[in-house]
């Protein structure tokens, strides 16, 4: 990863960042009058930029870098979701197609023979033991939302394995943010539904931010005494805007990882410019479904404005 091994792939990344997005693309959509005018556009190429498929975006990244393993941990949330998607679909007798989530590192007719046959060998090192154990325990208990909380923690912690694998810093900081805001919104519902500690312990999943123990403990206390324990730790703006509201919270969230996004544009070389482009092609996508959804509800602008993601550009 180091030295000058993604030098051409970083040369083309920087040249298509220039077609993202900017702040005068987003405020012109901001001020258009229906969700017709935005997709029109886009596809009239006025001064705003088409949104790509994440799957194309994923693709051009692989064929300048095919060997950057350390990017695939990037699509370790929609490798798990598919993995829930799968486990669903057997138990219920349908079909998990209109479900699945691409781009993925795991194909769905891999995810399927793996969970049909009951043999794991077939998938990623850092998935077998999630389709196992979630597999065994969707079977045994039809409990589905203990079940995916298994699946979403083993997502968190394969997303940490990895990073701390890779040796970079900055896919180490991602998988931690990623984790403690997933912890943060599974310990208020938890809270907020009663659940026991047995079922956090198969939820929550810790993190170097975040301890796992300490943080089941606050949230079996009730949520003051959750977000008294969040006002200890780095998260405590975020608690204070989850207190608000979840939209606020999620905003946050999204906001941290943008901001270590922007930590790799200084950065000539190696893995991490190619992780922060497709995080703001992510985040831009994110920014124009917003929109649509506000302006098809009639939402006014400084609804929309407050919605919007911090961009990349």
């Amino acid at each position: 990863m180091k030295g000058t091994k993604y030098a051409n792939a970083v040369g083309a990344v920087r040249a298509m960042e220039n077609s993202l997005l900017g702040k005068s693309d987003i405020e012109q959509m901001i001020n258009a009058r229906s969700k017709a005018e935005i997709t029109a556009m886009i596809t009239s190429g006025k001064g705003v930029s088409a949104p790509e498929d994440l799957s194309a975006v994923w693709n051009m990244l692989k064929e300048y870098a095919p060997d950057c393993k350390e990017l695939e941990i990037l699509l370790y949330r929609n490798d798990f979701h598919n993995l829930k998607a799968v486990l669903k679909a057997i138990i219920s007798n349908r079909e998990p197609d209109q479900y699945y989530i691409a781009p993925s590192n795991v194909g769905l007719e891999e995810l399927k023979e793996a969970i049909n046959s009951k043999d794991q060998s077939g998938l990623p090192e850092y998935m077998r033991k999630a389709a196992a154990d979630a597999y065994e325990l969707v079977t045994r208990t039809l409990d589905g939302q203990l079940s995916d909380s298994l699946i979403d923690r083993s997502a968190l912690e394969a997303m940490q394995k990895s990073a701390a694998e890779s040796g970079s810093e900055f896919m180490q900081r991602y998988a931690q943010l990623q984790t403690a805001c997933a912890d943060i919104k599974t310990a208020y519902r938890c809270c907020m539904l009663n659940k026991s500690a047995q079922f956090m312990e198969t939820a929550i999943c810790g993190s170097h931010d975040l301890e796992k123990d300490s943080l089941i403990k606050a949230s079996l206390s009730g949520t003051d005494q959750l977000f008294s324990h969040l006002e200890t730790t780095p998260y405590s703006e975020a608690a204070a805007l989850l207190k608000m509201s979840s939209a606020k919270y999620e905003k946050w969230c999204d906001d941290a990882i943008m901001e270590l996004a922007e930590s790799a544009r200084v950065l000539a070389f190696g893995s991490e410019p190619l992780a922060a482009y497709y995080i703001a092609k992510e985040t831009e996508i994110k920014n124009l479904r917003i929109l649509s959804v506000c302006k098809e509800f009639g939402a006014d602008r400084d609804t929309i404005t407050e919605r919007m993601r911090k961009l990349y550009v």
